[in-house]
């Protein structure tokens, strides 16, 4: 099995008002979590990206964060203070350029000595464009075809350097030239080839076009699959795309993100999570979801009261729409009339609708039935691993590193110590100098 931590970034799973919670932006939170990790023996630790702050009705995003830093920055200053971990930075393919990138990570993987790692992602909106001199946005099928190339266009550059090998440490600089589509560069790298050869490449898509970047481009796919069921579905349906590229299905770790609340019995495990889902879904957070669903300004509506009778409004205007800077829901009909239907069977009111729908946890119990379940999941081929995210920064890994980590232990499906120095040797990856 493997674990990797996610520090909470824009998402209604961190309750900010425990007063147990910590700052989401200050270092000491990201040392803090990043070292508990560490402590579990994770394979690594993730930071989201923000390149701008989303807005509500014209109002700052209640659930973003304001002053987050740069995610390669702050992991360049946690590789300095971790030892065994991965440092994985989640970073746009649409709004930067191969050359600079691939340096900077080219750059943290000699600085944390092989643990860095790329979540590529791609962004759709023209709103978080406006920060960039390019601007605007791509289409859905565009974005995919730029990150292809991109990543590609990375590799090229990192395996310009040679193998070091006598007389030359770090090998030889080779110039490199590509010439595609989307991008046309030529030069010389700058950067020698980096300990783990390729930093690892992580992938987050999970639509057609992003399962088949995932199996011809990542190392590690971030799915959202949280049921057995489905993430038995996504299992298949992505490694089985694998042979089409020439890989092999253990070349590529599947790991959804998940939550989990623990308790001293399974009972007390599920009154937490019911505390926790009602912190995480405030009145006014409520109404926002539901106008983001709606498209509509439903501000005067109580959230406590039933789902509003008119229905979404299929094509919103983006400006001055109710949310920028998110990826709008693909069918907002649809979603709406399921909710309706859940909301009618069990009568629930707005926020209790949007607790039901949006802020669930996936594994609730003792630590031996988190364990358990965990077990199960890799056993059966719905996952190789999890990306666990806490509902409190930085503390919220601590109990799972006591008091479940100790369980997979014993059950001899999760590490006691770090065999090896690499984010690539932790996955199990094939080294990309041997096989390409």
């Amino acid at each position: 099995m493997h674990l990797a931590a996610h520090f909470p970034g824009v998402n209604s799973t961190t309750v900010r008002s425990d007063p147990r919670s910590g700052s989401p932006i200050g270092f000491s939170s990201f040392a803090k979590l990043a070292r508990t990790a560490e402590r579990g023996k994770f394979d690594f630790f993730l930071l989201a990206e923000g390149p701008r702050l989303r807005e509500h009705r014209g109002l700052i995003d209640e659930l973003d964060v304001v002053g987050r830093p740069e995610p390669l920055t702050v992991l360049n200053a946690l590789a300095a203070v971790t030892d065994r971990i991965g440092l994985a930075a989640t970073v746009s393919a649409t709004f930067n350029e191969p050359y600079e990138l691939a340096r900077r990570l080219a750059s943290l993987d000699h600085l944390s000595a092989g643990r860095a790692a790329w979540n590529v992602v791609t962004s759709s909106d023209a709103f978080t464009g406006e920060n960039f001199r390019r601007g605007g946005y791509l289409d859905r099928a565009d974005r995919y075809t730029r990150a292809a190339e991109f990543v590609a266009t990375a590799r090229e550059l990192w395996d310009s350097w040679t193998p070091a090998g006598p007389g030359a440490p770090y090998g030889t600089p080779r110039p490199f030239a590509h010439s595609g589509p989307q991008f046309e560069i030529e030069g010389e790298f700058t950067v020698p080839r980096s300990p783990q050869g390729h930093p690892v490449v992580i992938q987050a898509g999970d639509s057609d076009e992003g399962r088949e970047f995932a199996a011809s481009a990542a190392d590690v796919v971030f799915s959202r699959h949280g049921t057995p069921e489905e993430g038995r579905a996504f299992y298949a349906d992505v490694k089985g795309r694998l042979a089409a590229y020439g890989r092999e299905p253990d070349d590529l770790t599947i790991m959804p993100g998940v939550t989990f609340v623990l308790g001293d019995s399974d009972a007390e495990a599920q009154e937490r999570a019911a505390e926790i889902r009602r912190q995480q879904v405030s009145p006014r957070h409520a109404i926002l979801a539901l106008e983001r669903v709606w498209g509509r300004d439903l501000s005067a509506y109580d959230p406590d009261g039933p789902l509003p009778e008119i229905d979404p409004d299929p094509d919103p205007d983006p400006d001055p729409g109710p949310a920028q800077g998110r990826v709008r829901v693909a069918d907002p009909l649809a979603v709406a009339a399921g909710w309706r239907a859940l909301s009618e069977a069990k009568g629930l009111s707005i926020r209790q609708t949007v607790i039901e729908t949006t802020a669930r946890q996936s594994f609730i119990g003792t630590p031996a039935t988190v364990a358990a379940a965990l077990d199960s999941f890799v056993q059966t081929d719905a996952a190789d691993g999890f990306v666990l995210i806490p509902h409190l920064t930085p503390g919220g890994l601590d109990d799972f590193v006591e008091r479940v980590v100790p369980l997979l232990q014993e059950r001899g499906v999760f590490r006691e110590e770090y065999e090896s120095g690499t984010l690539r040797s932790h996955l199990g990856l094939p080294d990309p100098v041997r096989k390409g």
